[in-house]
């Protein structure tokens, strides 16, 4: 089983970040789950698709540095701006939402400041 569907309104998360955060699949023609367009793996983009999460707690973001230097290093972690510069992998290449590989459950976002992206909840329960 290569995951559930997942649609516009999943909860996700940032293994660097502080809060969750909810999916945008934006309601181009796309194919509906549970009333929701059907995300896929190119609903990657930063705010457009992923809004942040909450504040970012990475060492190897330069805000979360310059802002840490500046307390004399106390660490101090900064909004969450996403840095997501590639697609969710792995999709379900055998289900197709215009002509891309659907997002399940089991797929993963990364953050070029070291944060990995999860589905917690997909408000969709269809298997794919």
């Amino acid at each position: 089983m290569a995951g559930s569907v997942v649609s516009n309104g999943a909860t996700m998360m940032c293994a660097l970040g502080s809060s969750p955060s909810t999916l945008v699949a934006l309601p181009t023609p796309r194919v509906m789950s549970c009333s929701q367009p059907a995300a896929t793996i190119m609903d990657f983009k930063p705010f457009a698709n992923i809004p942040g999460f909450g504040a970012c707690m990475s060492p190897a973001n330069p805000q979360v540095i310059a802002a840490t230097a500046a307390a004399l290093g106390v660490f101090t972690p900064q909004p969450c701006i996403p840095a997501t510069t590639s697609p969710w992998a792995p999709g379900n290449p055998t289900v197709l939402v215009g002509g891309l590989p659907v997002l399940t459950n089991t797929s993963t976002c990364q953050c070029m400041w070291g944060g990995v992206i999860t589905i917690t909840s997909p408000p969709s329960n269809v298997q794919a």
